[in-house]
């Protein structure tokens, strides 16, 4: 990382205590938990936005140096250590449209070679390395071809070895190369998995396919093999108790090993690097907290770490744990159970932000959990904005996040709404949204909001509705359902028109979608009418400010244009903002520049 002189520092301090807390906690170097080599555990790969653009860093722990790998207008988050440390593969596609090939450059620095030559750009859909240092299994996506998978070694014409119209993607590759593990869809069912084990050469070893009731309803996830030569286990994931748990699956015998472990949340798990024991993430109630699973006793054994979510850990050759850590007060750092940070990037420090709340409301699916934040000592009712999250198989949690945080600087109070699809409160919570799709959410977001009302909190006068991409959609939905519930909207990256979303959206989403929704647009019209915010736009009454990516190939541009055309044939108050990259920015100054714009929207349609 690039230090300044002094006299930069000094103008930079001056600019520093002049910018606002919000746009401070944006522009604050951050990391992510650092990735390191199989077999070359000193080198290990990180993203930072040290340079005011998210990109990839390596870093060699015995000397300290840290390198800048990739440099792009746009920047680059999607990279893999290669086992042996000796390539950096990262994905290359064009201004954030998410196709495109991979690439690879030695970890010490040089030239970018094309990684896999003969094979075109597509969508990625999984990588996994081997640690002869030649070999990569490659996973694609196109329109034309659905999902190939590929034997790839250097100097050779790429194999492939599974192809399916399906989604599917590369789970793992076993720590000796000679299985490769597939997730795929095949039953079409693009929200719960199934299993297969192959060898290089694409013969089946195995497969795992949970159903229930004869229908397919039971996902299945790849956590990765066991990492000892000629070890057959395979760490999974499954939901056959209502919720996500890991189990030991021997794929050459088939027997299963079921953890059973005694949490009442979601669970994870990876491997420790000798391959006796499991390093174990409980999720549950919006935080997460670490455990190490002994196989051989059978005993669970916490691993400290401080209330608020980890959102990522790795075992260590030496046993320890680096892990990933925040809450919504405190900014994320990259720990270790050793008791250091492992790594502190240089310049600024975010400021932090106030704790959230938790507060759990009777819906008509069950006890809802929000997560509130309002400004220090601030009494109701409040202006307050509805931060609804994306996924929609994703769940707000106690970690830091920016956004909100700005939001509550300029006086609001946040409420941020775990509804039915969220992921973390049992598999029947996360399914329940198949078919009535965002109308089940918006009923939960509903009974949220009165409740925000009826207790003092929020100020029925000024309530904003805001989200990206799955929340995003959810703002132009309910401002559309629920005309009179809200003040304003904000949507960012959102399906805007469903119908139009689903013809171009990339191969993966359409898959999902048919899995949401029942089928196509051709075969289930009533469903997709039903879900799309463009069959309500004209019920619209609030003012309402979309952003979108031009080269978003998830909420693609088209869909979100016939939308906004509508509201402008019936002059509805709207803002619409387009920028040059894909679903969301990876360049700090385009951020701060969107939220600026959303803060300026409400303060001029609420005061």
């Amino acid at each position: 990382m690039t230090e300044s002189n002094g006299s930069d520092a000094r103008d930079q301090l001056v600019h520093n205590e002049d910018m606002p807390d919000w746009e401070k906690r944006f522009r604050a170097p951050r990391v992510s938990l650092p990735d390191w080599a199989q077999d070359a555990p000193q080198r290990s790969l990180f993203v930072s936005n040290a340079t005011g653009t998210y990109e990839l860093y390596a870093w060699d722990r015995h000397t300290g140096d840290r390198r800048q790998v990739t440099d792009r207008p746009n920047g680059t988050t999607d990279g893999v250590l290669s086992p042996d440390g000796a390539w950096i593969w990262w994905f290359d596609d064009k201004d954030g449209d998410e196709f495109g090939v991979w690439r690879r450059q030695p970890f010490e620095g040089g030239a970018d070679d094309l990684a896999v030559p003969g094979l075109d750009a597509s969508y990625p859909a999984g990588l996994a390395l081997a640690r002869d240092g030649r070999t990569a299994i490659v996973g694609r996506s196109t329109d034309e071809d659905g999902t190939t998978i590929h034997l790839a070694r250097a100097g050779e014409v790429p194999v492939e070895i599974y192809r399916h119209r399906e989604s599917a993607g590369v789970g793992d590759l076993s720590h000796d190369g000679s299985l490769i593990a597939i997730e795929h869809t095949e039953h079409g069912d693009a929200m719960h998995s199934a299993l297969r084990v192959v060898r290089p050469d694409g013969t089946a070893v195995a497969e795992l396919d949970d159903t229930e009731g004869g229908k397919k309803e039971l996902g299945l996830e790849v956590l990765g093999f066991a990492p000892v030569d000629g070890d057959t286990r395979l760490l999974i994931g499954h939901q056959r108790r209502g919720r996500w748990e890991p189990l030991v699956w021997d794929v050459a015998t088939g027997e299963e090993t079921d953890l059973a472990l005694d949490l009442p949340g979601d669970v994870s798990a990876e491997w420790y690097p000798d391959g006796t024991g499991l390093l174990v993430v409980h999720s549950f109630e919006a935080r997460s907290e670490l455990f190490r699973y002994d196989l051989a006793g059978h005993a669970l054994e916490k691993v400290p770490t401080p209330p608020g979510t980890v959102s990522g850990a790795t075992a260590r050759p030496d046993g320890s744990v680096e892990y990933l850590w925040s809450s919504a007060a405190e900014p994320s750092a990259v720990r270790s159970t050793t008791g250091e940070v492992v790594l502190d990037p240089p310049g600024m420090k975010s400021p932090g932000s106030v704790p959230v709340e938790d507060v759990w409301v009777d819906g008509p699916g069950g006890r809802i959990h929000a997560l509130v934040q309002k400004p220090a000592g601030a009494t109701g009712p409040l202006p307050t904005v509805f931060d609804i999250h994306g996924g929609p198989t994703w769940h707000d949690s106690d970690a830091f996040a920016a956004g909100p945080a700005a939001w509550v600087d300029h006086g609001y109070a946040v409420v941020r709404v775990n509804y039915r699809g969220s992921t973390g409160y049992g598999r029947a919570w996360t399914d329940a949204l198949k078919h009535r799709v965002g109308l089940i959410e918006l009923e939960d977001i509903a009974a949220v909001r009165e409740w925000a009302v009826e207790s003092g909190l929020a100020d029925p006068s000024r309530l904003v509705l805001t989200g990206g991409s799955w929340g995003g959609y959810l703002t132009l939905l309910g401002l559309g359902v629920q005309p009179q519930a809200w003040t304003l909207g904000i949507a960012a990256v959102p399906v805007a028109d469903y119908v139009t979303a689903y013809h171009d959206e990339m191969e993966a989403l359409k898959a999902m979608d048919r899995t949401l929704l029942g089928g196509t647009p051709e075969e289930v019209p009533d469903r997709f009418e039903a879900s799309s915010p463009l069959t309500y736009v004209d019920e619209v009454t609030a003012p309402v400010y979309i952003s979108a990516g031009v080269n978003d190939p998830r909420c693609p541009i088209r869909q979100i244009e016939n939308y906004v055309k509508r509201l402008q044939a019936r002059g509805a108050t709207h803002g619409v903002y387009r920028y040059d990259a894909g679903h969301g920015s990876l360049v700090v100054d385009e951020r701060i520049k969107q939220v600026r714009l959303e803060l300026e929207f409400a303060e001029r349609h609420l005061g």
